[in-house]
């Protein structure tokens, strides 16, 4: 009866024993993984100056921008280093951690300097449109020569991560989510359709039609555009009505309410240069994050957005116009709403999100005159081009020599040199010359002779980061500061000043320690401090650094 009973207990206790080994080894399991949010989602504003973060502040509300500032860690000092300071590039370097000498994306549009022929940044002739019949899908990320975070999350996971890149433009969708993403969509305005290519699919999922039938865009601004509040409140604007502001095609005077509506109806890519473009953004995202179910699965997802809407309102009203102020609180509200959307869905603290820009912008011209600081139009293609084309002529018999311009960085057709038999490093340093007596213009150089060029070093290095021998034209210049190289109307970007290149840097939620911190930081760094905190390798291409502060120990 003794042994029988010291059996059954020694039974019980080797049950024990084993049940608890057992959930032991589980849990040792679970822990061993590698932990990483759910999602990761980049949030790029186009054409947001640093300084929009706080020169509204005070009416943001407390779910966008200001949770943004108040719960997650900003990079108040994160600078462009390279050039131009323009969409393609902003959004190809934040995702490869490179810059256009190395990821090979020098501008939207760039020639081939071996054959001369002009390429747009995403333009692919193999490829054909998924969603509409116009030729806007014709697009694909070939041109990107690095890899970017997503294809490293990708590879990282074994492809196993969904990776969903969406904006209003093209470039804006495809260049984040990089070579081997689940899919990109753009907006094409002629069928009011997101639409994709035949590099990513064959046909539309579901959802995206779903999405599309509705025709959002089209309720969106049934009401037409009137400021969000009384327009007496708009303080930090200038007055509703300045002559530097541009006008939808058939309307008067830039003044609110703006009737978009009717605009909308003579075409619906007027949509782009209204707050309601972003709106149309981010339901689109929601729509994304339903349809592939980036909130669940067994790894990290990637959800890259761009809300294009600020720089086409920015480029047509400028910086300081009303409608510049009302697409920022606008936008706030969007961000806010989407933010406790991710917050049910995904859960709060299950992800991160990134918010940044491609690029800043200027202060008009005119405006800036106005208040007597220094400014000036360049003219380039009528003043320094023909100058240069005139003095070529005369000097070496060589016509039209300059043959385009990306930014700041002037092509010469170097075969015309050869054929006539002239001394082109000559012809090159007389060009230089020429260039730097030009009105506006501060510096010059021959790429070939960079290095020996009296040209301040940190402009230098953006010089020499954005210059790529295959892409990029040979002699670069770099105007005063406050000229710019567009027109009297609206307000451009492209330029090294901080007003084109100080970018918003926040991050908030999984891994993200809170704060901020005034060090400089660069807009290449943003790839290797997420890969730092998904745990993964940096893309091939990466010359940043991973923001230490931002992650938690």
């Amino acid at each position: 009866m003794k042994a029988l009973k010291y059996n059954v207990i020694k039974s019980f206790l080797f049950i024990i024993l084993l049940f608890n080994t057992t959930i032991v080894g589980a849990k040792e399991k679970q822990n061993s993984g590698v932990a990483r949010p759910k999602l990761v989602v980049g949030l790029v504003v186009d054409q947001m100056r640093w300084d929009y973060l706080y020169r509204y502040y005070d009416r943001y509300e407390s779910g966008g921008f200001k949770r943004l500032l108040n719960e997650g860690f900003s990079c108040e000092n994160t600078y462009i280093t390279h050039l131009p300071s323009v969409t393609a590039i902003g959004h190809s370097t934040i995702y490869t951690g490179s810059v256009p000498a190395i990821h090979g994306i020098t501008s939207n549009n760039f020639t081939d300097q071996l054959t001369g022929r002009a390429w747009y940044c995403a333009e692919d002739t193999v490829e054909q449109t998924v969603g509409s019949a116009s030729a806007a899908g014709r697009m694909s990320p070939r041109n990107l020569l690095a890899s970017t975070i997503t294809d490293e999350l990708a590879l990282a996971t074994n492809f196993r991560s969904k990776i969903v890149g969406v904006s209003l433009k093209d470039r804006a969708a495809i260049m984040p989510a990089g070579h081997t993403p689940t899919a990109a969509f753009w907006l094409d305005s002629e069928s009011e359709n997101f639409i994709t290519s035949t590099y990513y699919m064959k046909e539309l999922p579901s959802w995206v039609s779903q999405f599309n039938s509705k025709k959002v865009g089209r309720n969106l601004v049934k009401d037409g555009w009137s400021t969000l509040y009384p327009i007496e409140t708009y303080l930090q604007s200038t007055p509703d009505y300045v002559p530097w502001e541009g006008v939808f095609p058939g309307e008067k005077k830039p003044v609110f309410p703006h009737d978009i509506k009717r605009y909308y109806e003579l075409n619906p890519d007027n949509i782009r240069k209204t707050p309601f473009g972003n709106t149309l953004t981010l339901e689109f995202a929601k729509a994304a994050v339903e349809g592939y179910d980036l909130a669940n699965g067994p790894v990290t997802n990637f959800l890259t957005i761009n809300c294009a809407s600020t720089d086409y309102i920015g480029h047509m009203y400028s910086a300081n116009s009303v409608e510049a102020e009302d697409g920022l609180l606008r936008l706030d509200k969007d961000l806010s709403a989407f933010f406790k959307y991710l917050d049910t869905k995904v859960g709060k603290g299950n992800y991160t999100v990134f918010l940044t820009a491609d690029h800043g912008g200027a202060h008009n011209p005119t405006f800036l005159e106005e208040h007597k600081i220094p400014t000036g139009l360049l003219g380039l293609k009528k003043n320094a081009i023909v100058a240069i084309n005139k003095m070529v002529e005369t000097k070496y018999g060589i016509q039209k020599i300059v043959t385009g311009n990306t930014g700041i960085y002037l092509s010469l057709d170097a075969k015309k040199a050869v054929e006539k038999g002239v001394d082109y490093p000559k012809l090159k340093r007389d060009v230089v010359n020429l260039l730097i007596k030009q009105p506006g213009i501060q510096f010059a150089a021959d790429m070939e002779n960079i290095g020996n060029a009296s040209i301040p070093q940190s402009i230098k290095e953006k010089v020499i980061n954005g210059y790529n021998s295959k892409r990029t034209g040979e002699i670069a210049f770099i105007p005063e500061p406050g000229w710019t190289l567009g027109g009297a109307k609206g307000a451009t970007h492209s330029l090294w000043n901080p007003y084109d290149t100080h970018i918003p840097l926040v991050f908030m939620g999984w891994g993200i320690n809170k704060g901020k911190s005034v060090e400089s930081y660069s807009m290449c760094d943003i790839t290797p401090t997420i890969a730092a905190l998904l745990r993964i390798q940096v893309p091939n291409g990466a010359i940043g650094k991973a923001i230490s502060e931002v992650i938690k120990k």
